[in-house]
This record gives structure tokens, C-alpha cells and sequence, in this order.
């Protein structure tokens, strides 16, 4: 059993200023069903409350991070020659928008 009641829902849909109509007043109390069925699922499994939370899947997790090492670029000229139309060093393109 839901422990949202219809006058919940609405005055819920109120304050976050979104109207709900009985229909989807209903839908909502049916998915508020459903989380709360889900809820009691999890909350039913044995020593449950002595699971330390985690923040990460995997405790292990460590990210080692590579050094940061310049490279030789492209020459800007070299890439703005395999463009159509250029007007110093941007590219022209056709205006989208009046």
C-alpha cells in the first residue's frame, strides 16, 4: 500500500508549479506505487542496515593520469586550405539563421 494519497500528489504538483490532471495524478501514484514496492524489496533483505554505503562500484578504482606532453600540431594554414571560403584565420559559412 502507497503511503501517497491523491491530495499528496497535488499538493506536490502545486509547489514544483506543474498542474496534473486526474489522469496523470494517477499515473504518478501508480509509479509511486511501484518505487515504494521496490523499496520494501531492498528494504527486506537480511543485515541489510549493516551494508556500508559506497560511493563507486568498484573500490578499487584509482585513476593514474598520464603526463602531459606537447606535440607538434598541424599548421593552422594547412588546415584552413581544405576549406571553401576564409577570411583571415576563421571560416566562412553560409548564414542559417534571417
Amino acid at each position: 500500500m502507497s503511503n501517497f494519497t491523491k491530495e499528496m500528489v497535488d499538493n506536490y504538483a502545486d509547489k514544483l508549479l506543474i498542474g496534473l490532471t486526474p489522469e496523470e495524478n494517477k499515473q504518478v501514484l501508480e509509479e509511486f506505487d511501484v518505487i515504494d514496492k521496490n523499496c520494501d524489496v531492498v528494504n527486506s533483505i537480511p543485515n541489510i542496515s549493516e551494508v556500508e554505503p559506497m560511493t563507486h562500484c568498484l573500490d578499487d578504482f584509482c585513476v593514474e593520469l598520464r603526463e602531459d606532453i606537447t606535440e607538434e600540431s598541424v599548421p593552422i594554414e594547412d588546415l584552413l586550405s581544405n576549406c571553401g571560403e576564409v577570411r583571415d584565420r576563421e571560416i566562412e559559412i553560409p548564414k542559417v539563421v534571417k
